[in-house]
Protein backbone atom coordinates (compact mmCIF):
# COMPACT_ATOMS: atom_id res chain seq x y z
CA UNK A 1 0.00 0.00 0.00
CA UNK A 2 2.96 2.25 0.38
CA UNK A 3 3.22 3.28 -3.46
CA UNK A 4 5.40 6.70 -2.69
CA UNK A 5 4.44 7.71 -6.40
CA UNK A 6 0.97 8.28 -5.31
CA UNK A 7 1.12 11.52 -3.91
CA UNK A 8 -0.87 12.41 -0.52
CA UNK A 9 -3.64 14.62 -0.63
CA UNK A 10 -2.97 18.19 -1.13
CA UNK A 11 -3.17 20.49 2.18
CA UNK A 12 -6.75 21.90 2.55
CA UNK A 13 -8.16 25.23 3.83
CA UNK A 14 -8.53 24.73 7.84
CA UNK A 15 -10.50 24.28 10.19
CA UNK A 16 -11.23 20.34 8.79
CA UNK A 17 -10.98 17.26 10.54
CA UNK A 18 -9.17 14.32 10.11
CA UNK A 19 -10.13 10.61 10.77
CA UNK A 20 -6.67 8.31 11.71
CA UNK A 21 -7.30 4.91 11.45
CA UNK A 22 -3.91 3.25 12.39
CA UNK A 23 -4.36 -1.13 12.42
CA UNK A 24 -2.19 -4.05 12.73
CA UNK A 25 -3.89 -7.14 10.62
CA UNK A 26 -4.14 -10.49 10.50
CA UNK A 27 -2.76 -12.99 7.93
CA UNK A 28 -6.29 -13.09 6.72
CA UNK A 29 -6.73 -11.12 3.50
CA UNK A 30 -9.62 -12.82 1.84
CA UNK A 31 -12.27 -10.35 0.76
CA UNK A 32 -10.32 -6.98 2.45
CA UNK A 33 -8.88 -5.75 -0.45
CA UNK A 34 -12.54 -5.65 -2.07
CA UNK A 35 -13.88 -4.08 1.30
CA UNK A 36 -11.75 -1.58 0.90
CA UNK A 37 -12.07 -0.65 -2.71
CA UNK A 38 -16.15 -0.53 -1.84
CA UNK A 39 -15.35 2.02 1.22
CA UNK A 40 -13.23 3.86 -0.95
CA UNK A 41 -16.14 4.31 -3.42
CA UNK A 42 -18.56 4.77 -0.35
CA UNK A 43 -16.87 7.50 1.42
CA UNK A 44 -16.15 9.54 -1.74
CA UNK A 45 -20.00 9.82 -2.13
CA UNK A 46 -20.08 11.76 1.58
CA UNK A 47 -20.70 15.74 1.26
CA UNK A 48 -17.81 16.98 3.20
CA UNK A 49 -15.54 14.41 2.50
CA UNK A 50 -12.17 15.78 0.82
CA UNK A 51 -9.72 12.74 0.26
CA UNK A 52 -7.46 9.59 1.94
CA UNK A 53 -3.85 8.76 2.56
CA UNK A 54 -2.54 5.50 2.81
CA UNK A 55 0.90 3.47 4.50
CA UNK A 56 1.69 0.56 5.46
CA UNK A 57 4.53 -0.61 6.51
CA UNK A 58 6.41 -3.83 5.92
CA UNK A 59 6.07 -4.83 9.49
CA UNK A 60 2.57 -4.63 8.66
CA UNK A 61 1.41 -1.59 10.50
CA UNK A 62 -1.31 0.59 8.23
CA UNK A 63 -2.32 4.15 8.87
CA UNK A 64 -5.21 5.32 6.44
CA UNK A 65 -6.20 9.40 7.42
CA UNK A 66 -9.78 10.62 6.12
CA UNK A 67 -10.21 14.30 5.65
CA UNK A 68 -13.41 15.74 5.84
CA UNK A 69 -14.72 19.06 6.18
CA UNK A 70 -16.80 19.09 9.41
CA UNK A 71 -18.26 16.40 12.20
CA UNK A 72 -21.35 15.49 10.71
CA UNK A 73 -18.94 14.20 7.79
CA UNK A 74 -17.89 11.97 10.00
CA UNK A 75 -20.43 10.85 11.59
CA UNK A 76 -22.67 10.23 8.17
CA UNK A 77 -19.78 7.90 7.24
CA UNK A 78 -19.75 5.94 11.12
CA UNK A 79 -23.36 5.57 10.67
CA UNK A 80 -23.28 3.96 6.79
CA UNK A 81 -24.99 0.29 6.79
CA UNK A 82 -22.41 -0.65 4.95
CA UNK A 83 -19.16 0.51 6.49
CA UNK A 84 -20.74 -0.71 9.96
CA UNK A 85 -20.46 -4.10 8.23
CA UNK A 86 -17.23 -3.96 7.24
CA UNK A 87 -16.12 -2.75 10.77
CA UNK A 88 -17.93 -5.91 12.07
CA UNK A 89 -16.00 -8.52 10.24
CA UNK A 90 -13.04 -6.31 10.36
CA UNK A 91 -13.36 -6.52 13.92
CA UNK A 92 -13.83 -10.84 13.34
CA UNK A 93 -11.61 -11.49 10.42
CA UNK A 94 -9.06 -8.56 9.43
CA UNK A 95 -7.91 -6.76 12.24
CA UNK A 96 -5.27 -8.19 15.23
CA UNK A 97 -5.85 -4.24 16.66
CA UNK A 98 -6.67 -1.01 15.68
CA UNK A 99 -7.14 2.72 17.07
CA UNK A 100 -9.21 5.45 15.40
CA UNK A 101 -8.20 9.01 16.32
CA UNK A 102 -10.55 11.84 15.16
CA UNK A 103 -8.85 15.59 15.88
CA UNK A 104 -9.74 18.88 14.03
CA UNK A 105 -6.83 20.51 11.84
CA UNK A 106 -6.15 24.32 13.11
CA UNK A 107 -3.32 24.72 10.69
CA UNK A 108 -2.13 23.05 7.42
CA UNK A 109 0.39 23.38 5.17
CA UNK A 110 2.07 21.53 2.08
CA UNK A 111 5.09 21.58 -0.28
CA UNK A 112 5.79 19.85 -3.29
CA UNK A 113 8.95 19.94 -5.15
CA UNK A 114 9.25 21.42 -8.34
CA UNK A 115 9.86 19.16 -11.65
CA UNK A 116 12.53 20.22 -13.74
Amino acid sequence: MSDHSQAPVAAHEPPYYVAVFTSVRTEDETGYGETAERMEELVARIPGYLGMDHARTPGGLSITVGYFRDEDAIKEWSATTEHRAAQRRGRAEWYERYTLHIAKVERSHGYERARG
